[in-house]
C-alpha cells in the first residue's frame, strides 16, 4: 500500500509541470516532506481542461453515511476497480493524478517495520493514479477526496512491500485524466508497473510520527553505524548495530 508520501516541489513548480495556464490554479501548497491520510494535497483533474483542486486523502463515496470511511480507503487494488462499488462508478468520469515526488514504504524485518524512501533518480514528479470523488456532509459541505491507485511492484522494490503506486508517466497523463476524450478501458491499461527505475533507501523512525514535517523526514538511516539517531518524536535514542531500537 502507500500510506505516507511527499510532495517538496512548491506551488509554482507544479503549476509549471502540470498545467498549460494558471487559469485552473485555485489552490495554495507549502511543500511537505510527511503526506499522511486525511491531509489535503493538491491533485489533478480534468475539468474542462486541467485542472489542480486541493483534496483529502482518503476516499469518501458519495453515498457513504459517515466520513470516517475515507480512512480505510486511501488505497485501491487496480486489479480490483471494476468489482468495487467505491470505485467502479469513478472510472468513467473521476479519475485523477495525485501529485507526489515520493512516497514512504515500510518493510516488514521481522523485528519490526523499517521505513523506506522511494524516489525517481532525478527527484523529480511522480504522477500517481487515483480516483476522486465528492462528498456532502449532513452540514452541506462539500469535500472533494481521493484514493492511490495500487499495483504491483517494481522487481527492484518488491522486497520491501507487495504493492506499489500506479506511476502514470508524463506523456500518458492525459490518457488517465481526459475522459472526455479516452475512456475507462484505455486508462485501466496504464495500471501497470512503472517502466522507470524507482531509487530508494532506509530511513529513520522519525516519519513515523505525522507530525514530523521537515526534511529530517527523508533523512537516511546508516544501519552500519552504531550510535544515535531522532525516533518519531525528533528525541535522539540508542539502535544497536541492526538499526533496531532500544
Amino acid at each position: 500500500m502507500c500510506g505516507r508520501k511527499t510532495l517538496t516541489k512548491d506551488k509554482t513548480e507544479i503549476i509549471k509541470e502540470y498545467l498549460q495556464n494558471t487559469d485552473n490554479a485555485c489552490f495554495e501548497w507549502n511543500p511537505s516532506f510527511n503526506i499522511a491520510p486525511s491531509q489535503q494535497t493538491p491533485v489533478l483533474i480534468y475539468k474542462g481542461g486541467r485542472t489542480i483542486v486541493p483534496m483529502q486523502w482518503g476516499l469518501i463515496p458519495f453515498w457513504a453515511k459517515d466520513r470516517s470511511i475515507g480512512y480505510k480507503m486511501i488505497n485501491a487494488r487496480s486489479d480490483r476497480l471494476t468489482e468495487k462499488k467505491s470505485f467502479a462508478p469513478l472510472i468513467k468520469q473521476q479519475r485523477c493524478i495525485v501529485i507526489t515526488d515520493g512516497y514512504y514504504e515500510w518493510k516488514n524485518t521481522g523485528l519490526g517495520k523499517r521505513p523506506y524512501f522511494i524516489f525517481r533518480k532525478d527527484r523529480d514528479f511522480i504522477s500517481m493514479a487515483g480516483l476522486w470523488s465528492q462528498w456532502q456532509s449532513d452540514r452541506d459541505k462539500i469535500i472533494h477526496t481521493y484514493t492511490v491507485i495500487t499495483t504491483e511492484p517494481q522487481q527492484e522494490i518488491a522486497h520491501i512491500h507487495h504493492r506499489m503506486p500506479a506511476i502514470i508517466p508524463k506523456d500518458k497523463i492525459e490518457f488517465w485524466i481526459n475522459h472526455t476524450r479516452y475512456d475507462k478501458d484505455m486508462a485501466l491499461k496504464l495500471l501497470i508497473p512503472f517502466e522507470e527505475k524507482l531509487n530508494y533507501y532506509p530511513v529513520t523512525y522519525f516519519v513515523n510520527h505525522p507530525a514530523n514535517n521537515s526534511s529530517l523526514c527523508l533523512q537516511r538511516f546508516e544501519s552500519e553505524t552504531p550510535g544515535l539517531f531522532l525516533n518519531h518524536s525528533g528525541m535522539t535514542i540508542l539502535k544497536d548495530t541492526e538499526g533496531f531500537t532500544f
